[in-house]
This record gives C-alpha cells, structure tokens and sequence, in this order.
C-alpha cells in the first residue's frame, strides 16, 4: 500500500466506509501517533508506521459500509500523518470527492443522456453507460433508469392493463395506484404485478441473476415458462426480494433491512453486498464509462464495499488490494491482472 492509498483508506475511515477489521487497525494508528508530543517524525519511523498498518491491512481488509463520525481528534492525527507523508493537507473539506481527480471520475447523471425512440407505438429508451434517465409515464408512474439499461412501453395504455418491458438493465419503479388496471414490469424470465407501489428490478444480461426488491406496496413475480406462461409465483411485503437464478432457473426469497440497499445507485452510490465478480464488473463499467478485462488468474470472487465520488482509480486500487490484483487503466479499458 502507498502513501496514496492511505489517504484513500483514511478519507474512507472518515466516511464510515471501513470494515471493522480497517477501522481497529486505523484507530490503534492514530492513538500511537497522538501518543507523541510533536507533530515530527522522523522519515524511518513513518516508514515504519507505513509499513506495518499495510501488513496489517493486507490481512484483514475487508471493505463494509457503515454509518459512523470521525472524533475531532483524529482530524489532527489524519492531517499531520498526510502531510509528513505526502506534503499535503488533504483533510480540510471532510466531504466526498475533496481529493485531487486522478483517473476517470464518476459519470455525472445526464437528463437528456439517453436515446429515446418511438417505434410502431412504443416507446423505446436506452441509457449507455456512465448515464441515468428519470421517465414520467402517462398514468402518472414513474420509474429511474441505471445505466446500461434499455425500457420498452406503449405510447399509450389500454384499459387492458400497464405493461413495462425491462428488457436490460436496472430501473426503480413508482407505481401509481390504479385498481382497474394492473402494472406489470416484464423482463423476460419474470413478470412482476403491482397496483400501487415502489419497487427495483436489476436484469442485466451480463449478471446470472434477476433480482425485485419491494420498497412500499405489494407485488406478485411470476417465474415465466418459454410461452411466457406462468410457472410459479411468490408474493413480495415491504423489505422483501427474490432472486431468480438465470443458470438453475430458481427463485429465492430474501429480506433487507434498509431500502437504501437496494436503491443507493439513484443517488449515485455504488454499492457491493458480497457481490460476485460478475455484477462488480457490470457496476464499474456502467459508473465510469469503462470496460474490464480480467486477465488474471481470480475469476470468481465476491466482494463488499461503498463508494460514492471516489475515481476509477480509487475504486480499483481499494478493490485490487483487497483481493490481491493489480490492474492498468489503457483508453477507458481496465485490466485486471494477477499481482506481482
């Protein structure tokens, strides 16, 4: 670890960001270097401080998001290790994104970022990566596109029925209340029915699963046979989700604790709940514009982890030292490659 991922980690410290491993072993730091009376030290001995909390790190880092505050006194701590370090004064603005942009930055959400085209009476509406697109329908619903996402509905809706297509991608749904007509978000492998309620699908085609997760309301998810036909169906309350596994071709049901899991990429997070490798790649690519290669030996592994205004190449260098990778950035491809 260099000079320049402590002062990742420490900035991730301060937003609450490490796991309890990182936080024991960050605050064991600073109550060494608060032990000396002068903000001096000499050159060998920070070498020393330097070198043992990355053996340290390099054991038990484990990146878990939570929710915490820095004690005053450790701004003191913080800043007198960067600037004996580095030679800089990085802890002034304690908020997100205050460290010098190095790499690609994440994609700001674009309004008017996605392409819209209206075809034999549907609306069709794709977001490329590094966009988001907030869509108001005519029934008055709603719903909030991640990148990489395509969405297919009618011009306009029959008394029939509400039916969305989600045929890539990530979307949140607002569902308004219309007791005549039901609302039904299709993604190919499900069908998910609601009257009046809040939910998130993720569908991506690079992922092996399909996940809905209910926010407000209730809904039906119907597992669909190769005629479209139901197979089976599970019922979803407030805090409750399934998993579809595309490759067993089985549905789950799970719980979580707070809608924030399942809904932080609208407000810009990028979140990693013991995510398998596969929807890793797919948030990075669709955050940062980007594409990963895995040149490595590790093809398979999961990982937890919060980010928010952090660079690629923050996100890469936390991630790649918690698994052991190195990586290179070459004409917004990234490539992942076995550590030397």
């Amino acid at each position: 670890m260099d000079t320049e991922q402590i002062k990742i980690l420490l900035e991730r410290y301060n937003q609450g960001n490490c796991s309890p491993e990182e936080e024991a072993i960050v605050d064991q730091w600073f109550e060494n270097i608060n032990r000396h009376k002068s903000t001096y030290v000499e050159d060998k001995e920070l070498d020393r401080e330097l070198d043992s909390i990355r053996l340290q790190l390099n054991e038990h880092i484990t990146p878990a998001p939570k929710v915490r505050h820095m004690r005053a006194r450790y701004w003191y701590a913080a800043a007198a290790v960067v600037l004996l370090a580095a030679g800089i004064f990085w802890f002034n603005q304690p908020t997100p994104g205050t460290h010098p942009a190095t790499g690609n930055q994440p994609a700001p959400i674009a309004a008017n970022g996605a392409n819209r085209v209206v075809k034999d009476g549907f609306v069709e509406i794709t977001t490329p990566k590094g966009n988001k697109e907030s869509v108001t329908l005519e029934d008055g619903s709603s719903l909030e596109l991640n990148a990489g996402s395509k969405v297919r509905y009618p011009e306009h809706f029959d008394s029939n029925g509400r039916t969305i297509f989600l045929e890539e991608g990530e979307a949140f749904f607002n569902v308004a209340a219309d007791p005549t007509r039901k609302f039904v978000v299709n993604t190919g492998e499900l069908a998910t029915t609601a009257l009046g309620t809040a939910f998130n699908i993720r569908a991506y085609a690079s992922e092996h699963k399909v996940t809905v997760a209910l926010v407000s309301g209730k809904v039906k998810v119907d597992q669909l046979n190769k005629n479209s036909q139901s197979a089976s169906s599970l019922i979803l309350l407030p805090s409750e989700q399934i998993s579809y596994d595309r490759i067993s071709l089985s549905l789950v049901k799970s719980v979580f604790s707070k809608p924030e899991e399942v809904t932080a990429w609208k407000q810009g997070y990028l979140v990693f709940k013991d995510a398998p490798y596969n929807e890793i790649v797919t948030g990075i690519e669709n955050r940062y514009n980007v594409t990963v290669i895995n040149e490595s030996d590790k093809k398979e592994w999961n990982y937890n982890g919060s980010f928010k205004n952090e660079s690629l190449k923050d996100v890469m260098d936390i991630i790649c030292l918690a698994k052991s990778l190195s990586y290179t950035i070459k004409n917004d491809t990234v490539h992942l490659q076995n550590k030397n």
